[in-house]
């Protein structure tokens, strides 16, 4: 080859690679005032790196501890499935690497600091996906092994970190190493894995696990529906609640005249059994709600209607998520349930990798030892995709008190405090529910007869108390308590909220009692129901007025709701009902009372709609942290050393790595700082050590010690003072 060519083939090489690099740099999301922050690495620059870089080779394993069904045990224990046992829509999660995992926090808090050129700048699955999901070869390697045992792969996720996959109980046991029996528990047969399952050693740096090998489902969050007992929906001291009367107490009216109605929004509700439509047609026409059909979008096979207690819930969630939002767009996504897939995983999975609204609500729940490892990592895993998508989750907090893992209608808790595992995750809103205290003066709230029309018979607010109708039919009241899995997120701050490190829940509240429940319409007739599955709906609705009002997706909303309490603390607007009488005790087990500010029962309260959509901006708080030193002084003497505490406090929701360096030292003193940077959220203490050596020159100076996280520095000025050693006494012989 002669050197002209060679040298043109290298500069037609190199010309190839710089066009490369700048048409990746211009497909970045650059935020809209074209500025990135200094000093700061680029979230958006985050990629996927392959990991699987080793032989597949499935004798050499590593077990998914954690991914047993509490209820898989060998007293119920009837024996194994078929070969052939179809297990359909399984949903394998992937991991992202900890490069990717530091960049993703930091979107996620510069996505919610008006100071951020991130500032609610939401990505699209796709986006996400390209950033903080798995390398594509890497997910070729995984689905070729899944194809490899006999599955077939249906699907693999926009946001790249999970894959939804189908085959048979031989196919399973061959691939992930563990059997599939049937358990028979009281009166139900249910199918689940006899161990943790295993995957190939090359995989643990990507898979999380497998969601789930098992038939064991969350359950709906909802007490049992009845009718009620008048025409005019009064019985005795009850008096069930119709949309117009939620208006009135939670204060919508003035939302309402200002057409603030869900116009141009859209709620996403999750579900697993399909409705009537008829069903929700006459119950907008029945309390002159303006005609707004539900979309209805079946993933995969329809499930139909197979259960009065699930087309109970998905009555229930579309009838009030579009009786409170109600010009809003309510897209209801059911999803049949499998031997090893609760529909109700595949519908938010649909509704997030589809970025299909602002706001969605799911109403069931399943405690965080349920779940399992693999389960708990899905969950968390989808819900902070939400997040990065703008998208505000709400979840039911339960039905069963401070009982998380029993079931709500069971006579005595006998599990411990736990708590729903599906609202856990720091980025959902968890709602728990409280109760009318109405009984004593029923009159000075309601009306002797309803409201042409709208069926209205509520004249005011009514003071709350936490809801707990538990006794002897059952457990039923606001869930709650800390979670076994997750720090506490740093926005979880305020009074009441306890020092025990850990997410608390829940984060607000609306009515959830049977006493004056939920009206809805079921198969032609009029019901009433209760719990927080329809505190959960109806909070999404008055989430779509906010989205409405601000004409923007909001995320996260607990950055907001946290920060908005503080000020009303001290003098800011009263968007919160708090809620300080009542606890969640059950038989069986002590729970939690409602305290001034925010209580592990009711979290910060119920809302006053129209407060809160008038002074939503008054919570945009920005991320900051703030560095002290435990002195300002220091001594050091010649040939020693001394040491001062630096501690950084955080606020405002701020989430990342601090680190630290110093300015000004003179010759002969040298400085250390342990730790060196302080990792995310930043909060914490490292202590400055200064060492002199024996030349050091005497005398008192300043230094300034930095604090720096990103393009923000926080400085402390220090007086340092070195003094000479003294000289040995000699002793006279």
């Amino acid at each position: 080859m002669s050197r002209s060519f060679a040298t043109f083939l290298c500069s037609r090489t190199t010309l190839a690679l710089v066009l490369t690099s700048f048409f990746a740099f211009l497909s970045l999301e650059i935020p809209a005032n074209g500025q990135l922050p200094p000093d700061s690495p680029n979230p958006m620059l985050a990629q996927p790196q392959d990991r699987i870089t080793t032989f597949i080779d499935d004798e050499q394993t590593v077990t998914l501890h954690g991914n047993r069904h509490p209820l898989a045990l060998p007293q119920y224990d009837t024996g194994a499935v078929s070969p052939g046992f179809r297990m359909d829509r399984m949903l394998l999660t992937l991991l992202p690497d900890d490069t990717q995992q530091d960049a993703l926090d930091q979107l996620l808090a510069a996505q919610h600091n008006p100071e951020s050129p991130y500032y609610r700048q939401w990505l699209t699955p796709e986006q996400y996906g390209e950033r903080f999901g798995v390398s594509e070869d890497d997910l070729a390697q995984i689905t070729s092994w899944l194809q490899t045992h006999g599955m077939a792969v249906e699907e693999v996720t926009a946001g790249r970190l999970s894959i939804v996959f189908s085959g048979t109980a031989g196919q399973v046991e061959s691939a992930f190493h563990t059997r599939i029996h049937s358990y028979k528990i009281g009166d139900e047969v249910h199918h689940a894995n006899t161990s943790d399952p295993s995957i190939p050693v090359a995989f643990a740096q990507v898979v999380g696990g497998v969601v789930s090998l098992h038939d064991f489902r969350s359950a709906a969050m909802h007490t049992g529906a009845r009718l009620p007992a008048a025409p005019d929906f009064t019985s005795g001291s009850s008096y069930y609640l119709a949309p117009a009367d939620f208006a009135t107490i939670y204060d919508l009216g003035p939302l309402y005249q200002a057409s603030i109605n869900g116009t141009g929004q859209s709620v996403a509700i999750v579900a697993r059994s399909n409705i009537n439509i008829a069903d929700v047609r006459q119950f907008r026409t029945s309390f002159d709600l303006p005609a707004n059909d539900p979309q209805i979008i079946v993933n995969g096979t329809d499930p139909g209607i197979w259960s009065t207690g699930e087309e109970t819930e998905a009555d229930l969630d579309v009838e009030w998520s579009g009786a409170v939002a109600k010009n809003a767009a309510i897209q209801f996504v059911v999803s049949k349930s499998t031997n090893s897939s609760d529909g109700t995983y595949l519908s938010a999975q649909y509704i997030v990798g589809h970025n299909l609204a602002p706001v969605m609500s799911m109403s069931f729940g399943l405690c965080e030892a349920s779940l399992g490892s693999s389960g708990n990592s899905f969950i968390n895993s989808l819900w902070r995709q939400a997040a990065a998508q703008g998208i505000t989750v709400f979840v039911s907090s339960g039905d069963d008190g401070a009982a998380g893992c029993d079931s709500a209608s069971a006579s005595s808790a006998t599990h411990g405090r736990a708590v729903n595992g599906l609202c856990s995750s720091p980025y959902s809103v968890c709602v728990g529910g409280t109760e009318f205290h109405d009984t004593s003066n029923p009159s000075l709230y309601w009306a002797s007869s309803n409201a042409a029309g709208t069926q209205s018979s509520a004249l005011s607010y009514i003071p709350e108390v936490v809801w707990n109708e538990s006794g002897s039919g059952g457990l039923w009241a606001s869930g709650g308590g800390a979670s076994t899995l997750y720090a506490k997120p740093s926005w979880q701050a305020g009074t009441g909220v306890p020092a025990d490190g850990k997410r608390d829940v829940p984060d607000v509240a609306l009515t959830a009692a049977g006493h004056d429940g939920y009206l809805i319409y079921q198969n032609g007739g009029l019901y009433v129901v209760g719990g927080t599955s329809a505190a959960s709906p109806s909070f999404a609705g008055v989430m779509a007025l906010v989205v409405q009002h601000a004409a923007a997706r909001q995320g996260d909303a607990n950055t907001v709701f946290y920060p908005l309490a503080t000020k009303q603390g001290t003098g800011g607007a009263s968007v919160f009902h708090d809620i300080t009488t009542g606890n969640n005790s059950v038989p069986g087990l002590t729970g939690f009372s409602a305290t001034a500010g925010y209580d592990q029962a009711t979290g910060l309260g119920s809302v006053d709609a129209s407060v809160l959509v008038n002074h939503w901006s008054d919570g945009t708080t920005t991320p900051e942290f703030h560095a002290t030193a435990a002195s300002n002084s220091l001594s050091v003497t010649a040939g020693s050393n001394n040491s001062v505490t630096l501690n950084i406090t955080v606020s405002g929701g701020f989430n990342a790595a601090v680190a630290f360096s110093v300015t000004g030292l003179p010759s002969g003193i040298s400085a250390t700082f342990t730790p060196a940077t302080l990792s995310a959220p930043g909060s914490g203490a490292s202590v400055l050590k200064l060492t002199a050596t024996g030349s050091a020159k005497v005398g008192t100076y300043s230094i300034t010690v930095s604090a720096t996280s990103g393009g923000t520095k926080q400085q402390v000025a220090l007086s340092i003072t070195c003094a000479s050693a003294r000289a040995p006494i000699r002793r006279l012989m």
